[in-house]
């Protein structure tokens, strides 16, 4: 069938809304008319170069919900009409890391950036010569209707309103468990979280919901300082000599339990600030990107070891996505996770390009995009 999309044909690159050929579901897969998707700074890093992936040209989009409209009968009874949302990475369900609930590093996570689809190696979409079209980890949902592995989708209530539940299938996920899972906030625990876009105020709603009493946003922007509070920051500064100074206030001079990073591009700075900023025994968070080519940290090493304190990476918030992202639209529900209030802006697929300036220019929390 004929679909639209959002592709890159080159890194770096600006993303053209173009007409695309799309292939029926097979077996294992499931077709679904996106109805939003957010627009997350992981797939400008795609459009920069920042994130190189296997396959030009290649079609975003990793956080978005809508309604299945073809599906074979499968082992997930997934039918069509069910209302999904999309899983950025994969879960088998069986893999070392699925079995033991770290469902987030599922092993078919491997070929989420190579374009095609990892089982067989072909390709759901084709621009209209007939050039294959690489996937965002495997769902694209830049794309006005998608073909998509039946491990990437989860079944939502079809109450829940799909351009707001298409935000935990990333954002907020990664930023909520970057704070409750990855960190381990607790009751009491004071919390530096560096950036406070899409992904950061998630890690200040994590941070609050698991008890912390001072929450400290970092942003340089003062439009998402000003926001932060919305989400569960008592304090918002602008640097991390600020923050740190703060935290050491509110702990006896100790420093904050945890920092978390959320900034948009992350460098080794940023790494040397957080460590900087946490106390004996704390944990720095890394949420960020950076350039996948890049190496290096600026860290005080005998800092890392005499003072006990812990460097800990993690992939959408140490999520298991089958089950989180249903918890999260319950939290929802019940008025303790907000989501509404994240989207700033909504725009239509073709002003995919002018979301992005927008981001980089700090105007927007989260945009997302409303297919038509």
């Amino acid at each position: 069938m004929l679909t639209r999309g959002a592709i890159v044909r080159e890194a770096p690159g600006e993303y053209e809304v173009v007409d695309l050929e799309l292939d029926d579901p097979q077996p294992d897969e499931v077709q679904v008319k996106v109805v939003a998707s957010g627009l997350c700074h992981s797939d400008d890093h795609i459009a920069t170069g920042d994130i190189p992936v296997g396959t030009y040209p290649f079609a975003g989009g990793h956080e978005g919900a809508g309604v299945v409209t073809k599906a074979h009968p499968n082992r997930k009874g997934i039918k069509e009409g069910d209302h999904v949302v999309f899983l950025a990475v994969p879960v088998c369900g069986h893999c070392r890391f699925c079995a033991s609930g770290r469902q987030a590093l599922c092993d078919l996570g491997a070929g989420i950036l190579a374009g095609p689809r990892w089982t067989d190696g072909t390709y759901r979409l084709k621009t209209a010569d007939g050039t294959p079209v690489g996937q965002m980890c495997g769902i694209s949902t830049f794309v006005s209707t998608t073909t998509v592995s039946l491990d990437s989708v989860v079944k939502i209530d079809d109450d829940i309103p799909l351009d707001k539940a298409c935000l935990v299938g990333c954002g907020v996920g990664t930023g909520w468990g970057s704070a409750v899972n990855a960190a381990a906030v607790q009751p009491g625990d004071t919390v530096i979280v560096m950036g406070a876009g899409g992904i950061g105020v998630n890690a200040l709603q994590g941070a609050a919901h698991a008890g912390a009493t001072t929450i400290i946003a970092v942003d340089p922007v003062p439009f998402k300082r000003e926001n932060a509070p919305t989400f569960g920051a008592t304090h918002a500064v602008e640097t991390m000599d600020e923050a740190a100074e703060l935290a050491r206030q509110f702990t006896n001079g100790q420093g904050a339990d945890s920092a978390i990073l959320t900034v948009g591009v992350l460098t080794a700075e940023h790494v040397g600030q957080g460590l900087a900023a946490i106390r004996k025994d704390g944990t720095c968070v890394v949420t960020a990107m950076a350039p996948l080519a890049e190496v290096g940290a600026q860290v005080a090493l005998g800092d890392l070891a005499l003072s006990q304190k812990r460097l800990q990476g993690t992939l959408f918030g140490h999520s298991n996505p089958t089950w989180d992202i249903r918890r999260q639209l319950q939290l929802y529900r019940d008025g303790a996770l907000k989501l509404d209030e994240l989207v700033t802006r909504t725009y239509t697929l073709d002003e995919v390009t002018q979301g992005y300036r927008d981001m980089h220019e700090g105007k927007n929390i989260r945009g997302v995009i409303r297919h038509d």
